[in-house]
């Protein structure tokens, strides 16, 4: 399994976003993503995730499908592989 994180950082489309910001939450919940844990910033200018997948390719594809993403909803977003030192 590979450590992903998605951070991301949000347009200022207040209304897609708040059409999207519900379908958005379900999405990942719905997913029961190994080691996830996920949310806004607290000015909720973007927010982060963090998962364990099979494959960076499927991480992607995970992203690629965010309410936030296909709604066009964030400024700039980057999903990177991360190597954890907590054990």
């Amino acid at each position: 399994m590979k450590s992903v994180i998605f951070f991301y950082l949000m347009n200022n489309k207040r209304d897609k976003i708040q059409s999207a910001a519900p379908l958005h939450s379900d999405y990942w919940k719905e997913k029961n993503l190994v080691d996830y844990k996920g949310g806004p910033f607290s000015d909720f200018s973007g927010g982060c995730i963090t998962f364990a997948c099979e494959s960076f390719e499927s991480a992607r594809d995970l992203v690629n499908e965010d309410p936030f993403v296909v709604s066009n909803c964030l400024e700039k977003y980057w999903l990177k592989e991360w190597v954890s030192n907590i054990n």
